[in-house]
């Protein structure tokens, strides 16, 4: 390992050597199948080897990304700079504000679009992308925080970084040993333990990640009960006290198949489902108090909580159930959610 100083950060690199990846023998090929299994098998290698190279030079990377008051610029040419895309993507959406600037278009006014307060992770396997020369002397003149993700421990984005993150040396695998694919699977990967490593630093959680992913099945799942729930003028409740035969049409006209039982503080305090009534069928039911058929345990969530979750708990494996009270912190009973709530939602 060597460190040097760069522009007002240090520069640190390191490469470690799988010779074992590099010269083992590889089996002919006869179908398809031993095909695929072939490039995944050495891109799973490629990927252990790139876990067992990490160490401080991560850290040291997460806490200058970290440090950053402005957005994480991106750049990568060709293949790498598919995977930048990505990269940028994933890192948007999960709390790091980021972006993709092409590298040639850099050289021709998008440099214009990094500014101080910004950095840059910069990727290139062989370390010597010509058009990504611009925007290595832009992060140089300006002071930016520089991460470059590398094959090459000796490479021109290597030296000029302030740390360099070289992926292990690895077989690529396709026949030749030429086109991008393992290579282009560890940058991808440790992307991805970028981004994450940064959310977790910053506490970034569910909530948060809703605010980036308001659409489809995902939004909905990270949608909170309340903006999903049937509320207080809609929910079937009979006082402790009252007479099966009085609460069967407060449980009929609100079809949601149940009626919430409320003390006197207007507090839950038990819930009669169809199904109750049918256990609890007899000559004397409906002459019986609601106390003497409901459950005492219903299970019930909070508004605040995720949609996923009253999900989860419907599905319980124990006992589904197609409908929860929604309470308050005092346990007062504000809305239902009903299992198809969650289904015109998208959830299921």
């Amino acid at each position: 390992m060597t460190a040097t100083r760069g522009t007002s950060y240090t520069r640190i690199e390191s490469v470690v050597r799988v010779p074992d990846l590099m010269t083992a023998a590889v089996a002919p090929l006869h179908t398809d199948l031993d095909v695929a299994r072939s490039v995944l098998a050495t891109e799973a290698a490629g990927l252990r080897a790139l876990a067992d190279a990490l160490d401080g030079r991560f850290a040291a990377a997460i806490d200058l990304l970290a440090g950053a008051t402005g957005r994480l610029v991106v750049s990568g040419m060709g293949k790498s700079g598919h995977v930048a895309r990505k990269i940028a993507a994933t890192l948007a959406s999960t709390g790091t504000p980021a972006l993709f600037v092409h590298p040639a278009e850099a050289s021709h006014g998008d440099l214009g679009m990094i500014v101080p307060g910004d950095a840059v992770l910069a990727l290139s396997n062989s370390g010597e992308t010509a058009e990504l020369a611009d925007l290595i002397s832009h992060t140089r003149r300006f002071g930016l925080p520089l991460v470059g993700i590398t094959g090459r421990a000796e490479s021109t984005l290597a030296r000029a970084a302030d740390v360099a993150l070289v992926l292990p040396p690895s077989p690529e695998a396709c026949p030749m040993g030429l086109a991008p694919t393992t290579s282009t699977t560890m940058q991808m990967a440790l992307g991805d333990a970028i981004a994450v490593a940064l959310l977790t630093r910053r506490g970034f959680g569910a909530a948060d990640f809703r605010q980036f992913h308001p659409g489809g099945r995902l939004g909905a799942r990270l949608r909170q009960v309340r903006d999903l729930m049937h509320g207080p003028d809609e929910l079937p409740l009979a006082a402790i006290g009252t007479l099966v035969r009085d609460a069967i049409p407060i449980m009929s006209a609100a079809r949601f198949g149940c009626v919430g039982i409320v003390d006197d503080a207007q507090m839950l305090r038990g819930i009669i489902t169809d199904g109750d009534l049918r256990r609890a069928l007899g000559p004397d039911l409906l002459g019986a108090q609601v106390e003497a058929v409901m459950s005492r345990t219903p299970r019930t969530i909070a508004p605040e909580a995720l949609a996923a979750e009253a999900l989860h708990m419907m599905n319980a494996r124990e006992r589904p159930i197609t409908t929860l009270f929604v309470i308050d912190a005092a346990g007062h009973p504000v809305g239902l959610l009903h299992m198809h709530d969650l289904l015109r939602a998208g959830l299921a």
